[in-house]
């Protein structure tokens, strides 16, 4: 059977076992009300902008993402997908979407016939990442997809192997490689400031409220999320391991703590502690977390310095501190729009057939280390990457 045929039974599926409707989308946690930008509407400068049709109006969409298109300078939104008819064509007219340019799950398909969208930014709960990628190639459109690239390592693959039959960039959303903060600490690493790196800490954590918070109502259902605080949060620590070095890890362990008498954990993980070896000898040692009070912070220690990025992945506050054994430092940086720079990255790379710098392969990578430290910590033993 094809994925298109298959596509309208397993939306309505997904509907009724969260009845999440339009916030199918949500992808992150709740984010204090005074720091979210507010919509304007489209612009005529706007033209000559590429267009993104957003797909899934959960709160990560449209208190984080659709806002951040007011500071692109090569995005605009064009369509709009949903399963809520009434929010979409709420949010259309606050943002200029023509009423021809919503769409439903079902009919998600025929965006291939809508010139104004160029790209297709896919913000659904973890499981459907593939599917929709799949159809969005097939429709002839660059994909941006929210991270973890998906629930298996096969379905990343498969989504690879779609944009390029199609010739289609496929980009993921690594936001913090287009933030500030983390760019200067990777240019300051990079240039030897901190010396010779020796090891690396990173603790991200949150507590999950599925009955209080309707965008977290699925990340506790495995067949939509694929685990638990490791791929949704866990995962900004293995991967600004990972950037922080420049280096892949050749070895993971792992030990995973679940009370599995709390109902929020009777099908994910809780607390989850790894560790990445890599090649140059920095041990990395992370944590993630879904009962944890609020952390996203990373330390990196080298034989001259350290490096403290607390927090290292929020939305638009970020910090850093640089000491040695003579004093420290706080840099003064300029907070930029993280989620703009990212959305411009795209269209810069749909428009100028130039590679992204998240692409697909980027997000396979974490994939691939994702399951090995649930292997690790399922056997008690290290793994081998």
């Amino acid at each position: 059977m094809s994925v298109s045929n298959s596509i309208p039974d397993s939306r309505r599926r997904f509907l009724r076992q969260l009845s999440l409707g339009a916030a199918a989308a949500a992808v992150a946690g709740p984010v204090p009300a005074f720091s979210q930008p507010q919509p304007e509407p489209m612009k005529p400068a706007d033209s000559g902008k590429l267009g993104f049709a957003i797909v899934g109006l959960g709160k990560f969409a449209t208190q984080q993402i659709m806002p951040s298109f007011k500071d692109c300078k090569h995005a605009r939104i064009t369509a709009l997908v949903s399963g809520s008819p009434d929010k979409a064509k709420k949010l259309a007219q606050e943002y200029g979407v023509a009423e021809k340019s919503v769409y439903s799950y079902e009919n998600f398909n025929s965006i291939k016939d809508n010139p104004e969208v160029d790209i297709v930014y896919i913000i659904l709960p973890n499981s459907m990442h593939a599917e929709y990628t799949i159809r969005a190639a097939q429709a002839g459109k660059h994909v941006l997809c929210e991270k973890p690239m998906a629930t298996s390592v096969e379905d990343c693959e498969k989504m690879i192997a779609a944009c390029n039959k199609a010739g289609k960039k496929l980009m993921i959303a690594y936001r913090a490689h287009y933030e500030p903060f983390n760019l200067d600490a990777m240019e300051r690493i990079r240039k030897g400031e901190l010396g010779k790196l020796r090891a690396i800490t990173s603790d991200h954590g949150r507590p999950v409220k599925p009955t209080e918070e309707k965008a977290d109502s699925w990340r506790v259902v495995k067949k939509l999320a694929g685990g638990g605080s490791l791929m949704d949060i866990g995962i900004y620590a293995l991967n600004a391991c990972r950037y922080l070095t420049g280096e892949e890890p050749v070895e993971v362990t792992a030990q995973e703590y679940s009370d599995k008498s709390d109902p929020r954990f009777k099908e994910v993980e809780d607390n989850i502690h790894f560790t990445l070896r890599f090649p140059s000898g920095v041990l990395a040692s992370c944590t993630s977390s879904y009962s944890y009070s609020e952390v996203k912070r990373g330390r990196v220690f080298g034989d001259k310095a350290w490096l403290d990025l607390d927090p290292l992945s929020d939305y638009y506050e970020h910090n850093m501190k640089i000491g040695d054994d003579k004093g420290k430092e706080e840099p003064k940086l300029k907070e930029g729009n993280q989620f703009a720079a990212e959305l411009d990255h795209m269209a810069e790379c749909a428009r100028d057939n130039k590679t992204p710098k998240t692409p697909g392969e980027e997000g396979l990578k974490d994939v691939r280390y994702i399951m090995a430290i649930y292997e690790a910590a399922k056997k008690g033993k290290a793994v081998k990457v």
